[in-house]
């Protein structure tokens, strides 16, 4: 019976639901259909309006006109003096609103007078529409041209024109007239048809002459051809509902056309505008309807539900019993409530092993009888807190009912009757964090055993996290940054540890950013110097590596920096070493070897000369045996300094071997100038050489290999010059003689002016 009676009495709220549903859209319905009929008819008197103000305004027009052009084609008015004629052709005051002067146009479309300025204005109208349209007897009558930017005012108008005739009947010019287009919007802005809707003026053709309230910026657009402007040119009058071309909006038009002229105008409403105010009405009255129907509908459901809740709160209130009691004896952690008395009212199954007694056993004992005399007396002091209403929260090791060693996490919540009343129990959570301590003890020896492993290490150390903020740097990284740990925290990997290339610019990215960006290793690589923060500078190997998680995230990245300035500066050393004379600092052979392929090759190239001298110091020998080997190895190194001065940056001075030295010299366009050298080299010895406090004077013999003449190879060169600076050395010394060919005595270049140098034998 009672679920027959809950039925029906759903029904019947559904069907007084839907009756006011009905109702409400019904009433909805007519709404609407008065709002649009209202805007229609409004918009209908607006147009006739509009019609008929314009229609006046060209009728104006066109008898101003057709005044002046009457005047014009009587006998005599044009043979009367400028003045007079001005005052017969414009002597009816122009007193339409909008309308500016009357020009009267000539034939070729020269502007002959002018009603507002005396002379005319000077412009030519040949090119209009209207003026080509009545010259050429195309149209007749009172003519409406496109709206155009006037050349003599520089504003938008609309030209209006007739033409006159001559004695003969022919057409002798155009009197023109034009509105201002801004006459029309301020005849229009008086309108409000609210957001999206406007007034259009356009002419027969489509042409736009106003757009109002939307600008100038249509106006001269054709809408020929679009479905609207074929309905309106259809029809002298009527409305109906478009969607506009130019911005795609729908509205309804109640168009008119303005007497008998071309043009017409329409009142252009957006429907959204038309029914904005029913809408609201009507979304209030939805509102009302449905609160209405859902609170009848809701009603009958309530009273339905609770008639059969009523029957099953007490089956729920056991299964949600019974659930809670499962999901708290499954909990890995100890639950219980205590009241006020301190006396357990429940337990979960966990206190088997924690205390070694069932829940049941538990149930109405103390606690001071559950932990004993030593533990309550340890927790006392938070249960008076926590019956006091103030939370607990803290950490105890336990020995659970088998001896084991427990650490505990627990907390008291007391329990209040309402918010703000007094404290009736304490909810009790106590969870075994035994294994968390355990891992909490091993990551931190595991830490510290990292840390110390990162302090030892002799190589820069630095960590950041995943946005590249340093969050660690080792002892050796902040010897080599300048940085100490805590100011580096939190600062950009770039700025503590910034790395350039040898030349000084900075490289971008550095090889952390690239590891962070790819998540991939980068480096080892050379070739990087690190700047400290005092301008300290170390030629470092660097190499980068990305921190991924167990959960393949990204969290940060490492990067080793490997101090290799010793290392590099002793490669430098060496690799100087194995090209230069380490006495002397000179080029050694090899390095010579080197530059003479290349000169030869640079010879070849440019048809160019070059040279090759043997140089070899008389009585070295002597020196060493008398002096010693420190005061000859003196007497090398002031030699060389002086005869590197001496040459060109181009030329290369080489130390071949104990008092020989090699020249060479790139670059020469003729002997002439290896000449002049040979004397250069005369001249370092010209000087006495201060060895141990006193001068000493030592010659040289010199030998000369000129490419091409002497050879095609530096070997060729050498050993020809070498046999010059022996047949320099057997003629007496302090000379140098140039190789002449095989079986000649080299020829000497005598130690005097360069320009008495024998000729070039090949320029001979």
């Amino acid at each position: 019976m009672r679920h027959f009676f809950s039925q029906r009495l759903i029904w019947l709220a559904l069907l007084l639901s839907m009756g006011i549903g009905a109702m409400v859209a019904r009433t909805l319905w007519t709404m609407r259909t008065d709002e649009w009929d209202f805007a229609a008819r409004t918009n209908a008197n607006l147009v006739t309006a509009l019609e008929q103000s314009i229609g006046w305004t060209l009728r104006a027009m066109d008898q101003s006109l057709q005044h002046v052009a009457d005047k014009l084609e009587r006998p005599g008015v044009m043979a009367q003096p400028d003045e007079l004629r001005h005052q017969i052709l414009f002597d009816r005051p122009l007193r339409v609103a909008g309308l500016l002067d009357i020009y009267v146009i000539d034939s070729r479309g020269d502007i002959i007078m002018d009603s507002g300025a005396s002379p005319p204005r000077k412009a030519n109208y040949a090119d209009r529409d209207y003026f080509q349209a009545l010259m050429a007897g195309t149209q007749k009558g009172f003519v409406i041209g496109r709206p155009v930017l006037g050349r003599v005012t520089q504003t938008w108008m609309l030209p209006v024109a007739r033409a006159y005739r001559n004695a003969d009947g022919k057409v002798a010019g155009v009197v023109v007239s034009s509105i201002r287009l801004d006459y029309f919007n301020e005849l229009f802005k008086a309108l409000n048809l609210g957001p999206g809707s406007g007034v259009n003026l356009l002419l027969d053709s489509g042409v736009i002459v106003s757009r109002y309230p939307y600008g100038d910026d249509d106006v001269g657009k054709s809408l020929a051809g679009t479905e609207n402007m074929r309905r309106i040119q259809a029809e002298r009058m009527g409305s109906f509902v478009g969607v506009a071309t130019l911005d795609k909006v729908e509205r309804f038009y109640t168009f008119r056309h303005v007497g008998p002229y071309p043009m017409v105008v329409n009142v252009a409403q957006s429907t959204q505008a038309m029914l904005a105010h029913w809408r609201v009405t009507a979304l209030q009255l939805i509102v009302f309807a449905l609160v209405l129907m859902a609170s009848c509908v809701g009603l009958a459901m309530l009273f339905t539900r609770e008639l059969a809740q009523r029957q099953q709160v007490a089956s729920r209130l056991q299964q949600a019993e019974h659930y809670l009691r499962t999901i708290l004896d499954n909990l890995p952690s100890t639950i219980s409530y205590w009241d006020k008395a301190q006396r357990n009212r429940f337990i979960n199954k966990t206190s088997s092993e924690l205390y070694g007694r069932t829940p049941e056993e538990l149930q109405g004992l103390s606690a001071a009888e559950v932990l004993g005399p030593d533990d309550y007396a340890v927790v006392q002091p938070y249960i008076q807190q926590t019956l006091q209403g103030h939370p607990q929260l803290f950490e105890r090791t336990i020995t659970d009912a088998s001896g084991e060693v427990r650490h505990t996490h627990i907390s008291y919540t007391p329990d209040r009757e309402g918010d703000g009343g007094p404290v009736r129990g304490m909810f009790v959570q106590m969870t075994d964090i035994t294994e968390r301590k355990r891992m909490e003890d091993e990551l931190f020896r595991e830490k510290e055993r990292m840390r110390l492993t990162l302090q030892s290490i002799g190589d820069a150390v630095i960590c950041t996290d995943a946005e590249g903020r340093v969050t660690y740097i080792n002892p050796v990284a902040q010897r080599m940054t300048g940085w100490q740990a805590f100011d580096a925290a939190g600062h950009d990997v770039d700025e503590v540890a910034p790395l350039y290339l040898p030349n000084g610019a900075q490289t971008q990215p550095s090889p952390l950013r690239q590891a962070l960006k790819t998540q991939n290793p980068c480096g080892p690589t050379r070739g990087v110097v690190l700047r400290r923060k005092d301008g300290q500078r170390f030629e470092v190997e660097e190499s980068a590596s990305p921190i991924i998680d167990r959960h393949h995230h990204l969290t940060g990245a490492v990067m080793v920096l490997h101090d290799v300035t010793e290392t590099m500066a002793m490669a430098e050393r060496m690799a100087h070493l194995a090209q230069y004379d380490p006495l002397t600092d000179l080029p050694n052979r090899v390095l010579l070897q080197d530059r003479a392929q290349h000169a030869l090759a640079q010879a070849r190239r440019d048809g160019k000369s070059l040279a090759v001298m043997y140089l070899d110091l008389d009585g070295f020998k002597q020196v060493n045996d008398t002096l010693g080997h420190d005061v000859g190895d003196e007497l090398l190194v002031q030699f060389a300094r002086r005869l590197a001065a001496a040459m060109r940056e181009s030329d290369t001075v080489c130390r071949q071997g104990g008092d020989e030295f090699v020249v060479l010299l790139p670059g020469l366009a003729s002997a002439q100038q290896a000449c002049v050298v040979a004397h250069k080299v005369l001249a370092v010895c010209s000087e006495p050489f201060a060895l141990q406090g006193q001068a000493l004077r030592v010659g040289l013999s010199a030998g000369m290999a000129l490419f091409p003449q002497h050879g095609a190879s530096y070997d060729e060169l050498a050993r020809n010059a070498d046999a010059a600076m022996y047949a320099a050395k057997r003629s007496g010394r302090m000379q140098v003689r140039r190789y002449a060919g095989p079986g000649v005595e080299p020829e000497i270049v005598a130690p005097r002016e360069p320009q008495d140098c024998p000729d070039d034998p090949v320029a001979a």
